[in-house]
């Protein structure tokens, strides 16, 4: 009887989208704002995700409701209502974020074999560092689906020697605010921010984002007292809070360090932008994620370690010596002298500038991801 009754649903004439998401984060503007433009579709979203910023959902035009995520155990939770939405006849196709740990997407995932309804997975997909629990959850999980929207290319690869359909991965990279980004972009100038602060001339080092263990800022620290002893100077900018900040401060008090500053959290994208024009080098000891595109997208090339399965799919802008460089994870020398290379032989600050301007402007950015989305909504 359930599977008559989809089928009958499908029988009519379908040409919206639904789009599920777990929160509608602040930082995922563009790309939702961009969807809301161009695609037939309805949006629902996640009412909680821990203390990260929301976006104004009064920005998208189409309908929009928010559902209570309901926490099961650890990360594993349901959307309530997510699965009335596979019964919905306005609806032939599903965009949903593809964690696996979301009861309500498996249950979507299997009810819609027993229609002709589409249902793609946003997801990082595939790190690299899966045991073989994980990889067999994670290979049901992914194959239920009609296809899979992928961050990257690097989880594209292992997928397909995972033996995963090549057919069904589609790399749409990620994206933040582009169009707000680009603008503030077109009014940046150098300016003294550093210089008036620090009072010196100093090559100006910036970490942006949440101060969590994860990202490893002690490192930072460290290496700049690394440099220290061996006469390289060099002014530090840690932009953002967490858990980690306290902490942060009293090594930074114990090693004595002056030419720090911790800027604290901000949302002002000209305040950011000014921020990181104006640095020499953005650095993310532990992984790197969106960081690397908000550093990108102002000029200025990235930093991070070189442990690719422990990494964010947002690894893959870094191209050395284009947009940036890695370095050893955990190796203080290794940091220290990837940072003093780079200063040296870096000779056009314009030209690596415009490198990483490229980068965001051909790949990172919702158009990009809009387009490969329409191809694979109107292939299938």
């Amino acid at each position: 009887m359930l599977y008559l009754t989809l089928k009958n649903v499908d029988m009519l004439k379908n040409n919206k989208t639904c789009i599920i998401y777990n929160y509608a984060q602040h930082y995922r503007a563009g790309i939702f704002k961009l969807l809301d433009k161009e695609l037939e579709c309805d949006f629902f979203f996640g009412n909680k995700m821990g203390d990260v910023k929301k976006m104004d959902l009064n920005m998208l035009n189409n309908p929009v409701k928010e559902l209570n995520n309901i926490k099961i155990l650890s990360n594993i939770y349901w959307q309530k209502e997510a699965l009335n939405l596979i019964f919905k006849k306005k609806y032939d196709k599903y965009i949903i974020l593809g964690e696996y740990y979301c009861v309500s997407t498996w249950m979507i995932l299997i009810l819609s074999y027993f229609s002709n309804k589409k249902v793609y997975l946003w997801t990082h997909g595939w790190y690299g560092n899966e045991n073989i629990i994980k990889k067999l959850i994670k290979k049901l999980f992914f194959n239920l689906s009609d296809g899979i929207l992928l961050y990257g290319n690097y989880a594209k690869n292992l997928m397909i020697n995972e033996g995963f359909d090549q057919s069904k991965l589609h790399v749409i990279y990620n994206s933040l605010d582009y169009e707000l980004q680009i603008n503030i972009r077109d009014s940046l100038s150098t300016s003294t921010i550093f210089q008036d602060y620090f009072k010196n001339n100093n090559k100006t080092l910036i970490f942006i984002g949440r101060l969590t263990k994860v990202k490893n800022l002690e490192l930072l620290l460290e290496v700049q007292a690394n440099l220290l002893k061996k006469n390289m100077h060099y002014n530090i900018v840690i932009v953002g809070d967490g858990d980690e900040r306290e902490r942060l401060e009293c090594l930074m008090n114990k090693m004595k360090l002056s030419n720090v500053w911790f800027y604290g959290p901000t949302y002002d994208e000209k305040e950011i932008g000014n921020l990181i024009f104006n640095s020499h080098l953005c650095v993310s000891p532990g992984n790197v994620g969106l960081t690397s595109l908000h550093s990108m997208v102002y000029g200025t090339p990235v930093c991070t370690n070189n442990l690719f399965t422990e990494q964010m799919p947002e690894f893959e802008a870094i191209d050395f010596p284009r947009t940036g460089f890695f370095f050893e994870k955990n190796n203080i020398e290794s940091l220290s002298s990837s940072i003093s290379d780079w200063s040296l032989n870096v000779n056009s600050r314009d030209l690596i500038r415009n490198f990483c301007y490229e980068k965001i402007d051909k790949f990172y950015n919702p158009k990009f991801q809009l387009s490969v989305i329409k191809k694979v909504l109107n292939e299938n």
